[in-house]
């Protein structure tokens, strides 16, 4: 048997009520039982307690229970022990928690109460980079591949157990999450099991990266597939294994990360802080940042979403039918890799932002109570838990303008100090706005590098730092340009007729204040003050129409606007009295604007647009 620094519960004989003892209050027949194991020579491992006997109901067929680490050899010469059987969960059988959650929003467990979303992503193919699994388990035999990939450590230390329960426990678990036909999320999604982690849980980049390179190869063969690369894994910081990962969405695949069990910044650790792949924190039955141990989900800008990752059951590796409960953000990114099965499978031909942005459009919004997290992160982490889309889905996102808000990490105190963020590939910016803190900046441009539009924001002087925040959008045809003001003062404007105005911003080199607003008559126009240069973006798709809402506050310390069922937020401004303005926000497709001196005379706007559908001929009654 595997001996862990944990305590294990064994059975012999029968499961006993769980009564402590002590050895002054023992029968006869308990203390005998106690002696053999005290005259065992077999030392427990550094570091671990003594065994602790549980005396039996004596009621119950002869038996015992115990909690012990290295006194197994001595239990089994006990008289009448003809078994000894490691103790394991029970659970009510009903649809668990997290699978309830994923169709709460949108639907509902049916009259049985089974588990039924819009299909069981039987068309996704999902590569899962983990260690063993227990490929016979009930929950997901005969969809799981064990690929001849094997690239892992050696284990540390040097009395290793490789008792196969115990190596496949990570890998078997999360398998079962995606797609076990109890406990999973796309109960007929495939899965390929590229091993990188050894029987401790742990790997190395250089594997990792060897284990994505298998798996691009692999791909060359199955050209056009509906791929799903899962890494329930973190580590360090790593260009490389972000360059990978990059390198597979750029090849097709859809890539999801766990953020990372440290509760911390998911920037500070890889393959998480990758921008193009999706990135899955955890929160509990009560829709809150799941807490483990001393630690808990990490958080922060890097997080795309959040998704069921405490408590969870799902398969164990401890028998062909046992389960047990596990919590993580392993767990959490399992679920987004079966939401993204099933959306592949309504959706084939979806690239992996498009599967991104309709995560993020049937998730449950502002449900996280964000004051748990650093106040340096409220704003930058999604108040967003995945949800799984509702089977008339595929037939309305296609068709839908899809935008969410992309934060850049914070800019130095140095006045010359910038923040600078971009799009995801696929992605169109459509606004770009920046925030403050403490109200101190000198506004935002938009450039473009390398074929890609970046959005800039400047420090002002004094200030403690200031971030860009982009509004990155998606639909079919989008196609955005920016132009920029002739000269400082001067309004910028959207030239071709085809083009609407999505997006004001604008950058005064002189002061802190450096509003820019879409025209109150001509909305192609950004207006701007003297000696500041503004930028207006302007976009075209197939039946886009865009449309500016304004409020201004009365003497409180926020304002909101918001864009009205089936338009899209694309924008949002501040207009400030002379108030210094920390900056507009954007929440869902609302705009509030805050300020440090209130915002009393400030105005928020908004740009808000949509995809115009198509009118439904009039039907005449025969």
């Amino acid at each position: 048997m595997r001996c862990t620094s944990e305590r294990v519960g064994w059975v012999a004989l029968c499961l006993c009520a769980l009564m402590s003892v002590s050895a002054q209050g023992d029968s006869e027949e308990d203390e005998m039982i106690l002696d053999l194991i005290r005259q065992d020579g077999t030392q427990p491992e550094s570091g671990t307690g003594p065994a602790e006997f549980l005396r039996c109901n004596k009621n119950m067929k002869k038996g015992f229970d115990g909690s012990w680490l290295s006194s197994l050899p001595p239990a089994v010469k006990l008289p009448h022990v003809d078994y000894i059987e490691e103790d394991s969960s029970v659970f009510a059988q009903s649809v668990p928690w997290n699978l309830q959650r994923l169709l709460q929003p949108h639907s509902s467990t049916s009259d049985t109460g089974t588990y039924q979303p819009a299909n069981d992503g039987g068309m996704a193919d999902i590569f899962l980079m983990d260690g063993s699994v227990q490929s016979s388990h009930r929950e997901i035999e005969g969809r799981v591949l064990i690929t001849d990939f094997n690239n892992i450590p050696e284990e540390d230390g040097v009395r290793v157990h490789r008792q196969a329960s115990q190596c496949d426990s990570h890998g078997t678990h999360v398998a079962g999450v995606v797609s076990g036909w109890d406990s999973g999320v796309a109960r007929s999604a495939s899965i390929n099991l590229v091993r990188v982690l050894n029987c401790q849980g742990k790997g190395t980049v250089s594997g990792a990266l060897a284990g994505l390179e298998y798996i691009r190869v692999t791909l060359l063969t199955r050209p056009g597939g509906q791929v799903v690369v899962l890494l329930p894994f973190i580590g360090g910081f790593s260009r490389s294994l972000n360059a990978a990962c990059r390198d597979m969405v750029a090849n097709g695949a859809v890539v999801i990360a766990a953020a990372g069990n440290f509760r911390d910044d998911a920037c500070l650790y890889s393959p998480a802080s990758e921008p193009e792949v999706i990135t899955v924190g955890a929160v509990n039955a009560a829709d809150q940042p799941m807490a483990l141990g001393a630690g808990g989900t990490n958080f922060g800008r890097c997080v795309d979403l959040f998704a069921p990752g405490d408590d969870i059951v799902s398969a164990s590796s401890d028998c062909s039918t046992c389960f047990t409960s596990r919590s993580g953000t392993s767990p959490a990114a399992a679920h987004a890799a079966g939401i993204a099965a099933v959306i592949l499978s309504s959706s084939p031909n979806a690239s992996s932002v498009h599967v991104l942005h309709k995560m993020l459009r049937y998730s449950i919004s502002n449900t996280i109570n964000t004051l748990v997290l650093p106040e340096t992160h409220r704003l930058s982490t999604p108040n967003l838990v995945a949800a799984m889309p509702p089977a008339t889905a595929s037939n309305t996102t296609d068709e839908e303008l899809l935008c969410r808000s992309v934060w850049s990490e914070r800019s130095g105190v140095l006045t010359t100090d910038r923040s600078v963020i971009r799009c995801r590939q696929g992605e169109e910016m459509m606004g770009c706005t920046s925030y403050a803190p403490d109200g101190v900046h000198m506004g935002e441009s938009i450039i473009e590098n390398g074929g890609q539009m970046e959005c800039v924001a400047q420090n002002g002087p004094g200030g403690k730092g200031v971030y860009a925040v982009a509004r990155c959008c998606v639909t079919s045809g989008l196609q955005c340009q920016v132009h920029a003001s002739p000269q400082p003062g001067q309004d910028a404007e959207c030239i071709s007729q085809q083009h609407h105005l999505t997006g004001c911003s604008s950058r005064s080199a002189a002061e802190v204040l450096s509003d820019s607003r879409p025209h109150h008559g001509d909305q192609k126009r950004c207006m701007v003050k003297h000696g500041v240069t503004s930028n207006a973006v302007c976009c075209h798709a197939p039946s886009l129409e865009c449309h500016v809402l304004e409020h201004i506050s009365a003497d409180h310390k926020q304002v909101e606007v918001s864009c009205a069922s089936g338009w899209t937020l694309t924008d949002c401004s501040a207009v400030s009295q002379g108030s210094a303005i920390l900056g507009p926000v954007a929440k869902g497709d609302s705009c509030l604007v805050h300020s440090s001196t209130g915002v009393d005379g400030a105005a928020a706007v908004a740009i808000c647009c949509r995809i115009k559908q198509p009118e439904q001929p009039a039907t005449t009654p025969h």
